[in-house]
């Protein structure tokens, strides 16, 4: 029988004042490991994401036939592309919880000449994919489903060619649409995608668009509504994975909440990744944003007082949870818009969000497509966190402020930071002097 683990979060005694690098961003991490294994010579990728995520990612590309070469101490990893083909024209590859990999390597097997069958964890098996299923389907993919209709795992008997046109709902996860771009190149002829319905997320897309634009990848764009991939090979480069922002926005946090200020070394406003538009979020909590040499510093307002805010965070919707452990110490309601999407994220995060703020005594609830917060007194509570990387990091925030806040399986955090704890002590035992 497994022996539950718990976190005890420190409490800050005043404010923290700390500078922190933190690892590689997932986001990129995935998508330039697909992108090194479409393209036309050897990639190597420097700053690179060692998490569960990314292992269960390279794995499969070495299961697919793939040469890749880890050096996780210098955070290096080599990967030889193969022009957009794949060496092994069957295999059996397990995606884990990672929904990029489920995705990205789905529409790349789907629209491959070979047979393969992809399994996952019961989380990953729980998480949507029909949208991405059906538009490969169009395309001539077949597949056969071994537990539960249009959901992983799968058999499936690729196309031989992403070449047509496609319609997809992308309304609950950009993947579905990032997926489909990365390669759609690899036909003789293009692929066409038109969106039916809203496109979620979209800074998430912008990222594979410009990812895709870095190794020689050019994509035709109508208003982020229609897209034209023509026929082209990736070419191959070196390239650095930026720090990920998603994780530095709970250290910028820890500011906000302290009165302190931190330093996140190597990230820039220019930042790839779509997150880095939280620190606008940040701004209307009081704090003051400066982008330095080294990083971006974020000063928290003066002693830990700030207001709640209305917000609509579909264009960060990983953020939620952040601003959700935030707004029990703000002097009024904080109200989060246009988050629906999270309740197909690694957990249902609305009900998750709901259901750990009322374990401590905050008054939450659902507030049409998003969540309404009221401030008060946090009292000690035990969070679950559901197996989700991401509530269990934003829930450790309420702990700063609040003595007995415990975190339950925080080891969870390896799907994207395995070390998120430790870093999270030493900020509070450093930041603190």
């Amino acid at each position: 029988m497994a022996v539950e683990t718990h976190y005890q979060v420190p409490v800050a005694g005043g404010p923290l004042v700390f500078s922190i690098e933190v690892p590689g961003s997932k986001s990129i991490t995935n998508r330039a490991l697909l992108i090194a294994a479409l393209c036309d010579r050897e990639v190597r990728l420097s700053n690179v994401l060692f998490s569960d995520d990314s292992a269960h990612f390279m794995d499969c590309l070495s299961k697919l036939g793939f040469k890749v070469e880890v050096d996780e101490a210098q955070k290096i990893v080599k990967v030889r592309g193969e022009g957009g083909s794949i060496p092994k024209r069957r295999a059996e590859i397990n995606v884990g919880s990672a929904g990029t990999a489920a995705r990205f390597l789905t529409a790349f097997l789907a629209v491959s000449a070979g047979e393969y069958l992809i399994d996952a964890s019961p989380q990953m098996a729980a998480r949507p994919m029909k949208p991405l299923l059906e538009a490969l389907k169009s395309l001539g993919a077949r597949f056969e489903f071994l537990k539960q209709p249009d959901c992983l795992p799968l058999l499936v008997k690729g196309a031989g060619s992403p070449d047509g046109r496609v319609t997809l709902q992308a309304n609950i996860s950009s993947q579905f649409l990032s997926a489909l771009l990365l390669v759609g190149c690899l036909g003789r002829a293009g692929l066409g995608i038109e969106l039916d319905g809203d496109l979620a997320a979209r800074p998430y897309v912008e990222m594979t668009l410009r990812m895709m634009r870095d190794f020689g990848v050019a994509v035709e764009n109508d208003q982020f509504r229609k897209f034209k991939i023509p026929p082209h090979k990736y070419r191959g480069r070196d390239y650095s994975i930026e720090p990920d922002v998603s994780n530095a926005n709970y250290f910028w946090a820890t500011a906000v909440l302290t009165g302190g200020s931190a330093l996140v070394k190597g990230v820039t406003l220019d930042s790839l990744q779509g997150d880095i538009q939280f620190l606008e979020v940040f701004k209307k909590l009081g704090s003051r944003i400066e982008e330095r040499e080294g990083g971006i510093r974020v000063e928290g307002p003066p002693g830990g007082v700030f207001p709640g805010i209305e917000v609509d965070l579909g264009a960060t919707p990983d953020q939620t949870l952040t601003l959700a452990a935030l707004a029990p110490y703000a002097s009024s309601p904080t109200i989060i818009k246009n988050v629906g999407l999270i309740k197909y994220h690694e957990s249902n995060r609305m009900e998750a969000t709901i259901n750990e703020l009322q374990r401590a005594g905050i008054r939450a609830e659902e507030y049409g497509d998003g969540l309404i917060i009221y401030p008060g007194k946090p009292r000690p509570a035990e969070i679950e966190t559901y197996n989700d990387h991401r509530v269990a990091m934003a829930f450790a925030l309420l702990g700063l402020r609040t003595p007995g806040i415990r975190i339950k399986n925080p080891d969870c955090t390896g799907k994207t930071f395995k070390d998120y704890f430790k870093y999270f002590d030493r900020v509070v035992t450093v930041g603190g002097g």
